[in-house]
């Protein structure tokens, strides 16, 4: 196994680690940007590189649509192909197997997609083509391919869900090309059934990743459930192992889940609010549609140092209803400036025995309760 995860330091059961790849260390806990096509919407790489960003995330059933894994391969993998010169992690299409479910036909052997472009050509996902195909992107971080079911779900469906993940996740393991630098994440299901979450777990251990994901949480189900499924989980994977809640989430979630021991995160939360007017605070959410920043002189956040917070509410609020492209950036560069600065003052807390403190605090001013 070739990434190195260092833990540096614990505070009840948030941890503060990193995580050492071919492409650069990331400092956990981690918030990844996705950038599902290659790109992270709306930015350059320079401007996801000013907010913090550590990590992009990209996806394997999207790119082997467009452009395709052997294009890819042939400009020099994902890092020199999209200019992003950090880690990357890849995610493997399972997402897409519920997201795209209309269009999906599920076999032992794996899955086939119409494909969404033009709703014509089919393509067939193993494993194996998945791990391949992750490969030829040059991805620091390989996800195995699974299903992600949507809760809730019933027991047997959620049962043969975790056998089939296990043996796909054995047939992923066995296709990775072990190399210094990149690793391979198996990837924890068992919808909100404690007991499956336990097997899933023991099973992907005993076959052995350099990291392990929660997956199929934040698809339905009640935050509490989410937080519980969490708690129950984190435990039972090895403890000198990065842990992934994928698909996740708000600021609150992401407290939630470091209180309960997890490490890295993703989500199109901050990037997809940014497109659609809506700015991240420290005082919480704010639509810049409103009308009520038709003269407001304040920034954004003045606790923020990103390129918006240099501007007036007004400023952005006119970009926004003039419907020019400049709004959407420089509010998708704001949300990820103010997430990677939530990340850092999470691990400062932590290194300093304080997280909970920090946690309280953070969450009285965002709900301004």
């Amino acid at each position: 196994m070739s990434l190195k995860f260092n833990l540096i330091a614990t505070d009840g059961n948030a941890r503060r680690g990193a995580v050492e790849t071919a492409h650069g260390t990331f400092q956990t806990p981690a918030f990844m940007a996705v950038g599902t096509a290659a790109t992270v919407k709306a930015l350059t790489m320079d401007q996801v590189a000013a907010t913090g960003t550590q990590v992009i995330l990209g996806n394997t059933y999207h790119l082997m649509m467009r452009p395709g894994g052997d294009l890819v391969e042939k400009m020099g993998g994902l890092h020199k192909f999209g200019g992003w010169h950090g880690p990357i992690l890849t995610d493997s299409g399972g997402f897409q197997v519920m997201s795209l479910s209309n269009l999906v036909k599920m076999k032992e052997e794996g899955v086939e997609f119409t494909s969404h472009i033009d709703g014509g050509i089919k393509h067939f996902l193993r494993p194996e083509d998945s791990v391949h195909i992750q490969h030829q992107l040059d991805s620091n971080i390989t996800m195995v391919l699974d299903e992600c079911l949507h809760l809730p779900t019933t027991r047997e469906r959620a049962e043969k869900n975790v056998d089939m993940v296990t043996r796909w996740a054995k047939r992923s393991k066995d296709a990775f090309v072990d190399r210094d630098g990149y690793g391979i994440f198996g990837i924890v299901q068992g919808a909100d059934y404690k007991d499956l979450r336990e097997k899933s777990a023991k099973d992907l251990t005993a076959i052995g990743f350099d990291g392990y994901a929660i997956g199929g949480l934040a698809v339905g189900e009640p935050q509490e459930v989410m937080f519980d499924m969490i708690a129950h989980t984190a435990p039972l994977l090895p403890s000198d192992k990065p842990r992934y809640l994928m698909g996740v989430g708000t600021p609150l979630d992401i407290l939630g889940a470091v209180e309960r021991g997890v490490d890295m995160f993703d989500c199109v939360m901050p990037t997809r609010a940014g497109r659609t007017a809506q700015a991240f605070t420290r005082h919480g959410t704010m639509n810049m549609r409103n009308a009520k920043f038709t003269d407001d002189e304040r920034p954004l956040d003045d606790k923020c140092g990103c390129p918006a917070c240099k501007l007036s509410r007004a400023y952005i609020h006119h970009l926004v209803k003039c419907g020019e492209i400049l709004g959407a950036t420089l509010l998708t560069q704001h949300n990820l400036w103010f997430y990677q600065d939530l990340m850092r003052d999470i691990r400062k807390s932590i290194e300093q025995g304080r997280f909970q403190e920090f946690k309280d605090e953070f969450i009285k001013e965002y709900t301004n309760k």
